[in-house]
């Protein structure tokens, strides 16, 4: 499949360009956007500093998160491109909106997710510590939390974002929408083993995913439904305890 999601420097003018505009309408918005994004040299930078406004606490703690941040971004370019596909994607897929400007500054999930692939960089290079204190502060501040250790991919959309809970070692895909209360974690029974998501998944409101599961790629899962059981690639599952329907096959029990 073709990737139809702008990159970081594509985005970057557009945004600047819409924050310009608003501005020039509004100047007493204006110092809000330069503060935002006109006084910023890069997307990275002004995620950056998103991030530390988002989720620190206080003055201290919101420089202190905006500077992790961007020594995150310098080390790993890739995170400030996976920040751009991710807000490319939500200005494509979310009817709420079709600028960029108002999900870089008022989405809680977008924000969450940032701070996100900022922890599991943290995590991923010897800085536990500081990736879990990052998780803590983003899940007290913004109601979403996400194991430093699971991996997600890019152009992922965390719709409405309150009480998403995504547990350690989880994976997921590209392209993957995750509405709010969602629970993505490990079974009891299998501590070592989490959920796999595959790419262009929803899960809807409310959705819960445990243990040794795969969901494949363009499944979707219904609102409430409680999964237990792989759901092959294009089904949809619904119900608790989840049953496949709109399969490309013949539907199965998911437990079958």
């Amino acid at each position: 499949m073709a990737d139809t999601h702008p990159s970081s420097p594509e985005l970057w003018p557009s945004l600047q360009h819409e924050a310009r505009r608003i501005a020039a309408a509004d100047p007493v918005f204006s110092r809000i956007l330069s503060a935002a994004i006109l006084d910023h040299s890069d997307l990275g930078s002004a995620v950056a500093q998103q991030i530390g406004v988002r989720i620190g606490s206080g003055d201290a703690a919101r420089a202190r998160f905006a500077a992790v941040a961007r020594e995150a971004y310098a080390a790993a370019p890739k995170l400030v491109e996976a920040a751009g596909r991710d807000l490319g994607a939500i200005a494509t897929q979310d009817p709420a909106t079709t600028a960029l400007l108002p999900p870089l500054l008022n989405y809680k999930g977008y924000v969450a997710l940032q701070a996100h692939r900022v922890a599991h960089w943290l995590w991923s290079n010897g800085q536990p510590d500081l990736a879990l204190l990052l998780q803590a502060d983003t899940s007290t501040s913004l109601q979403v939390s996400i194991h430093p250790s699971a991996r997600l991919g890019t152009a992922v959309f965390l719709d409405h974002a309150t009480g998403i809970v995504i547990g350690a070692h989880s994976s997921i895909g590209d392209d993957v929408t995750i509405l709010q209360n969602v629970t993505i974690g490990r079974h009891d029974t299998l501590p070592g083993r989490a959920p796999r998501i595959g790419r262009g998944v929803l899960l809807s409101s409310g959705a819960t995913v445990l243990g040794d599961v795969a969901i494949g790629d363009f499944a979707k899962i219904g609102a409430g439904a409680l999964v237990t059981s792989d759901v092959p690639a294009g089904c949809t599952a619904v119900g608790t305890p989840a049953r496949l329907t709109n399969c490309p096959e013949q539907p199965m029990a998911v437990g079958a």
